[in-house]
This record gives structure tokens, sequence and C-alpha cells, in this order.
């Protein structure tokens, strides 16, 4: 099954959330970024531990965009191994889903 819509997850440092944001709406790679300015992320890095303060970036997006969205986060995310994932949208509000359409 194919869908048409997702929304992407990425982790940042809370001083580049913003710019990220910023940077996917404005090369209409995403209808609407959400930002959650601060979450703490406890992960496996280089074999240890780490806990780090991030902020979450939450992408409303059409999947055929994903690959692009990806490419243009990765050039100007700070971290060697960003988060950047995809999870499908299975249903929505009809109105919501055209303005996605629209506004990417």
């Amino acid at each position: 099954m194919e869908f048409k819509y997702c929304v992407v997850l990425i982790t940042t440092p809370p001083e580049e959330a913003e710019k990220i944001a910023n940077l996917i709406v404005e090369k209409k790679l995403g209808a609407c970024t959400n930002i959650i300015k601060e979450i703490n992320s406890i992960y496996w890095w280089q074999g240890k531990i780490e806990k780090d303060k991030e902020s979450l970036l939450i992408v409303k997006t059409r999947t055929d965009l994903f690959e692009k969205l990806k490419e243009e986060v990765k050039k100007v995310h700070p971290y060697t191994v960003p988060e950047i994932i995809a999870m499908p949208i299975i249903a929505g509000n009809e109105d919501y889903l055209k303005w996605i359409d629209e506004s990417c």
C-alpha cells in the first residue's frame, strides 16, 4: 500500500530548530513544521549512552517530497547522523490533506 502523505520527525539542537523549520517551509518541502522546543533524548552514540536536550520538528508533507526534504535538511543539519524519519499518514481530514497538496 502506498501513502501519499507522511509526517517527518527530525531532532535537532534547539538553537537550529527554527532555521531548519523555515528552510523546509520556504522550499515548499513541507506544508507545516511544528517545533517542540525541548525534549530529553537518551541514545547510543559511539559506544556509549548520551543524554541531550534537543528540539523535535514535526513536518507534514507529501511522501514524494521526502527524499528532497532529507537531502536539504542534511545539507544544513549539524549532526553527523541526523534523525530524519517518515511515518505514513494513513487517514486524515480531507481538507487538511488538500491543504498539504496546495502548500507543497
